[in-house]
C-alpha cells in the first residue's frame, strides 16, 4: 500500500493529477488551470513533487504481480530523450504483439548500457528466445556477452524494417512527452518516464486484472495504490 499521510490535498485529487500528466500531453501548467476550474487550488510545483514521489512507487506496484507476461520475441531499440540540453538514451523493447518488456533510460549509448537494459528486462521476464535489434554494434555485442554470460543460445537478427513496432511504439512515448518542454535532471526524467510507461503499459491491457473484473484504464491505474 502506497502511503499518502502528510498530503494537504486528498489521495483522489493527487491520484487524478499524476495519471492525467502521465497519460495525456498536457504540462503542469495546464493541470493547475484545469484542477481550478473545478474549484481546486493546487500549484503546479505540487503536481511536479507528486509525479516524482508517486510515479516509481506506482510502477514498482505493477511490476510485483500485476504485469501480464510477455512473449519470447522481442523487438529492442533506443530513442533520445533531451535532458537539460542533451540527448540521453530511452531503451525500450516490445514482443511480437506489441507488448512492452522493459525500458531503462541511460546516459550513454553503449554496449555497457545496452547489456544493463537487456538484464533488467530478463531479470523481469526471463530470456528471450529471439531478439531483433537495428544495426547497431552496441547492442550486438551486449546480446553476444548476455549469451555467454547466461549460457542461453538465443537467435539474434539484425533488421531496421522487422524492428519496425517498437520504433512505432515510439511515438506513443514521445507524444506525451512534447508538451513537458524538457527535463530538467536525470532523475525527474526517469521518474517521469516510469509513469508515462506505466500508462502506456494500462492503455495496452498489460495489467493483470481480479477474476471477473473489467476494470477501466483509469480504475486500473487508481487501484495500484489501493
Amino acid at each position: 500500500m502506497i502511503d499518502f499521510k502528510g498530503h494537504r490535498i486528498e489521495k483522489a485529487i493527487i491520484l487524478t493529477c499524476v495519471r492525467w500528466y502521465l497519460a495525456y500531453p498536457l504540462s503542469y501548467r495546464n493541470l493547475k488551470e484545469m484542477m481550478r476550474e473545478r474549484g481546486i487550488e493546487v500549484d503546479h510545483s505540487n503536481i511536479y513533487r507528486w509525479v516524482r514521489k508517486f510515479t516509481p512507487k506506482l510502477e514498482a506496484v505493477f511490476r510485483k504481480g500485476n504485469k501480464r507476461p510477455v512473449g519470447k520475441s522481442w523487438r529492442a531499440d533506443e530513442t533520445y530523450i533531451k535532458i537539460k540540453g542533451q540527448w540521453r538514451y530511452l531503451y525500450r523493447a516490445v514482443d511480437r504483439d506489441g507488448q512492452t518488456i522493459d525500458f531503462l533510460l541511460t546516459a550513454h549509448r553503449d554496449k555497457q548500457a545496452a547489456l544493463r537494459f537487456f538484464r533488467k528486462a530478463i531479470r523481469q521476464h526471463g530470456l528471450p528466445d529471439k531478439v531483433t535489434i537495428d544495426q547497431s554494434g552496441a547492442n550486438k555485442s551486449a546480446l553476444d556477452a548476455l549469451q555467454e554470460e547466461t549460457g542461453h543460445a538465443f537467435e539474434i537478427r539484425q533488421s531496421k524494417y522487422l524492428n519496425n513496432l517498437v520504433e512505432q511504439d515510439h511515438r506513443a512515448i514521445k507524444t506525451i512527452i512534447r508538451p513537458m518542454l524538457g527535463f530538467k535532471t536525470f532523475n525527474s526524467a526517469y521518474c517521469t518516464l516510469c509513469g508515462i510507461e506505466l500508462m502506456h503499459m494500462i492503455k495496452k491491457r498489460q495489467m493483470t486484472s481480479t477474476e471477473g473484473h473489467i476494470l477501466s484504464v483509469a480504475e486500473q491505474f487508481y487501484s495500484l495504490a489501493a
